[in-house]
C-alpha cells in the first residue's frame, strides 16, 4: 500500500475511534461475495483487512453468508474453507435469509457493536451509507479499499461536537456540512519554490525616475536641507570676517 493511501485510512479510522468508541481488534462482518473474490484472486483476506484499517482485525461472518456459498455448489468449497476459518456471528435468523439481509439487521439502525463491513453489494453499501459510524470496505480491481466517512456519519460527528460546546439543536441545523479528512480535498497543481525562482532584473534605458510620489518628496526634502545648511554656514562666514576686521582697526595715537 503506498504510503499516502495508508495515511489517509490512519487518519479514518482515528475518527471512528474517537467519535464512535472502535476498538482493537476491529470487528469485520465478511459477506459470501467477499470470501469469493478473495479466494479467485488468491488474496489473504485477513492480512489485506489488517493492513487496510490499520490495525489488528477480527473477520466475522454469519451463518446466513455461509449458506448462500453452501448454494453454490461444490464448486464453491475453497470459499466454503475459508469462512469457516472465521469467528461465526450469530445472526438469529431461524430460516436462511439473503446476505445483504442478514449484515442489514446485525448492523441495525446505530451499529452499536462496532462493526467494520466487507461487502462488494452495491445496494447493501448504499444502505448502510445512511447509518453513521459503519466504516466499509470492498475490493476494485484486486485492490482493497476503505471508503470515506458518509455524510451521516460526518453530521453526526459533527452534532456530537457542537453539544459538547454546549451549542443549542436548532444552531446545529443550520450549520454547513463539513468534512474534517482533509486527505479528500482536491489539490491543485504546485507553483515553483520561491526560493529557487530568480529575481527578474529591470533594465532602464533613459533616466531614472522615481516611480512614486515618495521618492519625489524625499528628493524635495533633500534639496531644501542642503539650501538650509548652505545659509547657515554663509552666515557663519560673515561673522568671522567682521570679527577679523574689527580686531584688525588702527588704534589712535596721542598727541
Amino acid at each position: 500500500m503506498r504510503q499516502k493511501r495508508a495515511k489517509t485510512y490512519r487518519k479514518l479510522m482515528s475518527l471512528y475511534r474517537l467519535s464512535f468508541g472502535f476498538r482493537e481488534p476491529y470487528q469485520v462482518l465478511v459477506d459470501a461475495e467477499m470470501c469469493r473474490i478473495a479466494t479467485e484472486s488468491h488474496i489473504n483476506l485477513e492480512k489485506q483487512l489488517g493492513t487496510v484499517l490499520q490495525g489488528s482485525v477480527k473477520p466475522m461472518i454469519t451463518q446466513c453468508c455461509i449458506h448462500e456459498l453452501y448454494l453454490q455448489g461444490k464448486a464453491q468449497q475453497p470459499t466454503v474453507d475459508l469462512a469457516k476459518t472465521f469467528e461465526r456471528r450469530k445472526c438469529n435468523h431461524k430460516e436462511a435469509i439473503p446476505g445483504d439481509e442478514c449484515l442489514a439487521s446485525v448492523v441495525g439502525d446505530t451499529n452499536k457493536h462496532r462493526y467494520v463491513i466487507a461487502t462488494l453489494s452495491q445496494p447493501l453499501r448504499a444502505q448502510l451509507r445512511l447509518i453513521p459510524a459503519v466504516p466499509i470496505v470492498h475490493i476494485n480491481r484486486a485492490v482493497m479499499i476503505l471508503e470515506p466517512p458518509s455524510d451521516e456519519t460526518l453530521k453526526v460527528k459533527r452534532q456530537a461536537e457542537q453539544q459538547a460546546l454546549g451549542a443549542a439543536p436548532s444552531e446545529l441545523a443550520k450549520m454547513p456540512l463539513q468534512r474534517s479528512d482533509s486527505a479528500y480535498r482536491k489539490k491543485g497543481p504546485k507553483g515553483p519554490n520561491p526560493l529557487s525562482v530568480k529575481k527578474k532584473v529591470i533594465r532602464t534605458t533613459g533616466p531614472s525616475t522615481p516611480r512614486s510620489g515618495v521618492g519625489e518628496d524625499s528628493s524635495v526634502g533633500d534639496k531644501r536641507k542642503r539650501e538650509g545648511e548652505d545659509e547657515q554656514v554663509a552666515t557663519t562666514r560673515k561673522k568671522k570676517r567682521r570679527r577679523k576686521h574689527a580686531g584688525s582697526a588702527p588704534t589712535p595715537v596721542a598727541a
